[in-house]
């Protein structure tokens, strides 16, 4: 007699082969000819918007932040968010991240995340061409290695096209995969926690780990909002499942908290130490989401991934090579230099103890302090 069977896990097994289509070995396979064009249009549309999305947000910064130095440059700076330029940056980032999220829809996970370094290198050659910043070696070669990267990504990235549904993702949801995942990512994402809020401690590495560990999370739950709002438009309805409601609610707490985290970041570090960092965790969590909960290498051979983790690490080095001991040429900075004061002697220290009252202020010759010899010297 045969076993009952489960219709509804049959069903969703079906719908799953019908939205999965793997590469088949032949010829132009791992390599941009004709057949691959013919085979991955919908990846290339997606690789794409992705491009353009990040250009675009690389515009974006470079306006915000020439219209930051033009405020400060005023006599009279009015706050930033009543510049009309302010304003523009941030719609062009808006519609760069729409983008963004409209990729996620179309291409594998793995395939658009990596393209983030098109945003950095971007910005780079926009504040050089127009923001006047100096072009340096390290510039050039870290481009080159960003571009090389991007077409071993491009072209080597998992060949797979989903349909992302909403039972596709409810599937994955509950998967023992997605749940040791989860489970090891809230054990760690606690334990930094810990450490950050009770301990203090608030090294880069800290913070940044905390913004990956949500990252591969918005990740997940973008791509899942997209392709089904996707999957919405080009077949079926979607947006009737709840667990499109609950992707989207998961995609708007991580994003929030990760937008706090790198804030924080920020604020402690230099940003020629965040942003490369920040790159290259993000990526890495982005890569290890959609290997699984999507199961997006499923099937790949070993030569094809081993080239495309290589080209993740070109484009990882070029943005390091681009943001390394950038310089802050425009930011302008009062300062006094007492070294140059004709007739004057520096004796004591510019910034008096911590610990003094007088910390903060500079003495004049009403509150001169004392040498260790008693003698008052003014400065």
């Amino acid at each position: 007699m045969a076993a009952p069977r489960d219709d509804g896990a049959s069903a969703v097994l079906d719908e799953l082969s019908r939205n999965f289509t793997y590469w088949a070995p032949g010829a132009g396979n791992g390599s941009l000819s004709g057949a691959w064009y013919g085979r991955h249009q919908i990846h290339l549309f997606g690789v794409l918007m992705a491009i353009l999305g990040n250009l675009v947000i690389s515009i974006s910064l470079n306006i915000q932040k020439y219209s930051h130095l033009h405020l400060a440059q005023q006599e009279h700076p009015k706050p930033f968010f009543k510049s009309g330029l302010w304003w523009g940056g941030v719609l062009l980032m808006a519609v760069g991240e729409t983008g963004n999220f409209a990729a996620y829809g179309v291409a594998p996970v793995t395939l658009i995340a990596p393209l983030g370094c098109m945003s950095v290198t971007g910005s780079a050659i926009i504040s050089v061409m127009f923001l006047k910043e100096n072009l340096r070696a390290s510039d050039l070669l870290g481009m080159t290695l960003a571009f090389a990267g991007t077409y071993l990504l491009v072209n080597f990235a998992p060949n797979i096209t989903q349909n992302v549904s909403a039972r596709t993702v409810q599937y994955y949801f509950v998967g023992w995969q997605f749940l040791v995942y989860v489970i090891l990512e809230i054990l760690l994402f606690c334990i930094l926690l810990y450490f950050y809020k009770q301990k203090g401690m608030e090294h880069v590495v800290i913070l940044l780990t905390l913004v990956a560990l949500l990252a591969s999370m918005t990740v997940i739950s973008v791509k899942a909002v997209s392709g089904m709002i996707t999957f919405s438009v080009t077949d079926k309805m979607q947006l009737t499942y709840p667990i499109f409601y609950i992707m989207f609610i998961i995609m708007i707490a991580s994003c929030v908290f990760q937008v706090k985290f790198l804030n924080q970041a920020m604020k402690l570090y230099a940003a020629t130490t965040v942003v490369p960092v920040n790159h290259i965790f993000f990526t890495t969590s982005a890569i290890v989401a959609g290997i699984i909960f999507y199961q997006e290498f499923l099937g790949a051979a070993l030569l094809t991934v081993f080239i495309y983790f290589f080209g993740c690490f070109l484009s990882f080095l070029g943005v390091f090579l681009v943001t390394r001991n950038r310089e802050k040429e425009h930011l302008q900075q009062s300062y006094i230099d007492f070294g140059n004061i004709p007739g004057k002697q520096m004796l004591d220290p510019i910034q008096p103890d911590s610990n003094g009252l007088s910390y903060g202020t500079l003495p004049d010759g009403s509150d001169s302090t004392k040498s260790q010899s008693g003698e008052k010297k003014a400065v």
